[in-house]
C-alpha cells in the first residue's frame, strides 16, 4: 500500500509524539494498545462532527496504527486530493455503481497487513440503521472487526476489542451496536 501519514519515515514518529501531547493537553485519554498484527476492519462510531477527523488522525497516530479510511469523494477536491490520500483517505463515490466491498476484499487478499477504517453510519447525521459495507468487507475478507470509538462524555477515543463476524448480519450488528449504546459523539445531538 502507499505511504501515508501513518507510515512516513521521520515524519510519522514526530507526529505520534505531537498527537500524544495534543491529546493530553486537550484532556483526552487514548484507549487500546499497539496491535501485533494489523489486519482488520476498524469501525469508528459515533461519527457526529467534522472534528472527528483530526481526533481520529491523532488517536490512530498515538496508537501506532497504519490505517486507510473511506470517505466520500467530495472530501478529495483538487488541489487537496494528494494531501487527503497521504492522510490515509480512500475516496468513495456513492453515486456511481461499483462494488466497494469486492474491491476492498481484493486489497485484503493482496496485503498481509491492512486496516481500513469505515464509519458505519456513513454520515455525520443521526441514523437509525448503519450501513453494512464494513461488515461484508470483514466477513468476505475473513478478518475481524475492531471496535473503535469516540466517547466525548468521558473524553476517550481508541478501540476496545475485536469482533468476529458470524455471518448472521442482523444479530452481529445488534451485538456491535450494544457496545456503542452509551458512547457520546462530539456533537451530542447526533448520538
Amino acid at each position: 500500500m502507499r505511504t501515508t501519514v501513518f507510515s512516513t519515515p521521520v515524519i510519522t514518529p514526530l507526529l505520534r509524539s505531537f498527537s500524544r501531547l495534543m491529546l493530553a493537553l486537550m484532556g483526552w485519554k487514548i484507549r487500546g494498545g499497539e496491535l501485533e498484527h494489523q489486519r482488520c476492519v476498524l469501525i469508528g462510531a459515533p461519527h457526529t462532527s467534522n472534528w472527528d477527523f483530526p481526533l481520529m488522525i491523532m488517536a490512530v497516530l498515538a496508537l501506532r496504527l497504519r490505517v486507510f479510511w473511506m470517505g466520500k469523494h467530495t472530501l478529495f477536491p483538487f488541489p487537496f486530493a494528494g494531501l487527503m490520500k497521504w492522510l490515509g483517505g480512500i475516496p468513495i463515490d456513492r453515486s456511481r455503481p461499483h462494488n466497494v466491498v469486492r474491491e476492498t476484499v481484493r486489497q485484503y487478499e493482496q496485503h498481509n497487513e491492512l486496516i481500513v477504517l469505515v464509519p458505519p453510519e456513513g454520515t455525520r447525521s443521526k441514523v437509525e440503521r448503519w450501513k453494512t459495507g464494513f461488515y461484508h468487507i470483514a466477513s468476505n475478507a475473513g478478518v475481524p472487526i475492531l471496535l473503535g470509538y469516540v466517547d466525548a462524555g468521558k473524553k476517550e477515543a481508541g478501540f476496545a476489542d475485536f469482533y468476529q463476524p458470524s455471518g448472521n448480519v442482523e444479530r452481529d450488528l445488534a451485538e456491535i451496536r450494544k457496545f456503542y449504546a452509551g458512547k457520546k459523539g462530539l456533537k451530542a445531538a447526533n448520538t
